[in-house]
């Protein structure tokens, strides 16, 4: 394994060391619809309550987003996703004034008006390709701007034809992320590349993505990993192939796999193991629902990761 390299980005007006071991980032779905906890949290005083529980059980950051991107799902219009997440970005800022929120938008004016309420990071799914002004948000508010890899739109990312080369698809789409922000002024000491798991990609290439995360390193940017819940995580551990369509069995199983707050232990095994394969790989950041659940695989997987950084210097 390659070792994870080290960056510092700047959060809240205190410096930020990635790589020393993985930030945490936890999911808070504000939504109605979300594929696997819509409804859970759209009351605002349900969703601060479930950011403080994920803090106290290891979460270094919260991500709270107003708007399903679930394939098939389709937009919200900005007031009314602001409404979802303000208040709540507002509670969550009161109650823990030292914990970074992001906000999970691709909304300049939704960016906007969380940095007001209190949120220090953007979280971009469409890594500028929806409303490139989210970067002059950034660039005014100096907050991090995660840059997100997605084909197509959530309506319709699963039913495109798959890229027949993933990683070409990926490294052309940072490229033009990139390329955006820095027109906007942002710093490229703001930026963090997420390769958009789940999203716009096959089975077989999300696992592609996981085995060889690493090939990211070549931007020089801090990587984050999101595969928490995702289907392609269910399908392994409800019995099905890496790429072959849904068995009898699999299906079955997959039915079990609703929107809840206590997911399968099976689901929460098979997250933590994919969590584990992105730290190995190189992600700096894991965005997970389940805190408590992942934070004993992030501690070993970081453990792994110092030792392989070890004993690379030894050799050297």
């Amino acid at each position: 394994m390659k070792t994870r390299p080290h960056f510092e980005i700047s959060v809240m007006g205190r410096k930020v060391q990635l790589g020393v071991r993985t930030v945490i980032m936890g999911v808070l779905n504000a939504t109605p619809d979300s594929f696997s906890d819509g409804g859970l949290y759209l009351d605002p005083a349900a969703a601060i309550a479930r950011g403080v529980e994920m803090v106290r059980s290891g979460a270094d950051w919260i991500d709270v987003g107003g708007e399903s991107t679930r394939p098939g799902s389709r937009p919200v219009l900005d007031e009314e996703d602001a409404a979802r997440v303000l208040p709540v970005i507002k509670g969550l800022r009161r109650k823990l004034p030292s914990v970074p929120i992001s906000i999970d938008t691709t909304k300049s004016l939704v960016a906007a008006r969380a940095v007001e309420a209190g949120a220090a990071i953007l979280n971009d799914i469409s890594g500028l390709r929806f409303d490139p002004r989210v970067a002059e948000v950034a660039q005014r508010s100096g907050a991090p701007l995660v840059l997100m890899h997605m084909r197509g739109r959530p309506v319709d990312m699963q039913q495109k034809p798959f890229a027949r080369s993933i990683w070409r698809s990926v490294e052309d789409g940072f490229t033009r992320s990139i390329e955006r922000a820095l027109a906007c002024g942002v710093r490229r000491s703001q930026l963090i590349l997420d390769p958009g798991l789940g999203f716009g990609k096959s089975r077989a290439q999300n696992f592609e993505i996981l085995a060889h995360l690493d090939r990211l390193q070549r931007f020089k940017l801090p990587i984050l990993a999101g595969s928490s819940r995702k289907s392609f995580v269910r399908a392994i551990v409800s019995g099905e192939g890496p790429t072959a369509g849904p068995s009898a069995k699999g299906r079955r199983a997959r039915s079990t796999f609703l929107a809840d707050d206590n997911p399968p232990s099976s689901l929460q095994l098979g997250d933590a193991a994919a969590v584990v394969a992105a730290i190995i790989n190189g992600a700096h950041i894991v965005r997970v629902h389940d805190v408590e659940q992942i934070v004993p695989a992030v501690r070993i997987a970081d453990a792994v990761a110092l030792a392989a950084g070890r004993g690379a210097s030894q050799s050297s």
